[in-house]
């Protein structure tokens, strides 16, 4: 049985596209940034300590995979994670307008004999943002919970002028990436009809 070790209902949206039967995990791991830590390391880590912490919690039930992962997004080497307020979304976004970033989701698949993990690195560019638009998105509330205070599948879909890479991925679960770590992970009998 295929666990999502994770809180975010986008996950849980994307990984349901892939017509996947699954059951949801609630985990918590902080997610800190050790200092000199590489921005890839980072997030890599985070992806599997929140799927070795979903697996704690189901390691009784018999041929259990937990799928975990993390998404942030970086700037010249600066993670941009989940904003803690309003000012820091609108910080955030002024640094971003006008700039190409890197989305960089991490996807890991654990069971109690095996381990696989999957990459989606995106590059995002930002048209230029006047200080109104950022305060008018920052109002909206989208920000908020969303590594570099912005949602590609929400109104912050108007900022981005170019995309190369993974669009689900950006949003939080590389669905490519995904179906073929699940396809070539033994034991997930979890496809629907």
């Amino acid at each position: 049985m295929l666990h999502l070790a994770s809180r975010s209902p986008r996950r849980r949206q994307l990984l349901e596209q892939l017509g996947v039967r699954f059951s949801v995990l609630d985990v918590e791991v902080p997610e800190v940034q050790a200092i000199g830590e590489p921005a890839h390391d980072y997030v890599n880590r985070v992806a599997r300590e929140k799927a070795g912490a979903g697996l704690l919690q189901v390691a009784a039930v018999a041929g259990a995979v937990v799928l975990g992962a993390d998404t942030e997004v970086v700037l010249d080497e600066e993670v941009f994670g989940k904003p803690a307020d309003a000012e820091d979304a609108a910080r955030m976004l002024a640094r971003l307008a006008g700039c190409t970033h890197t989305v960089i989701t991490v996807v890991w698949l654990l069971s109690a004999g095996r381990e696989s993990h999957a990459v989606s690195v995106s590059e995002v560019r930002f048209a230029a943002l006047s200080a109104r638009q950022i305060d008018a998105y920052v109002a909206t509330g989208e920000p908020v919970g969303r590594a570099g205070a912005y949602a590609i599948q929400g109104r912050a879909a108007a900022f981005v002028s170019h995309l190369s890479g993974s669009y689900s991925g950006v949003m939080g679960l590389p669905l490519h990436e995904v179906s073929c770590l699940l396809d070539g992970f033994s034991g997930i009998e979890n496809r629907l009809p």
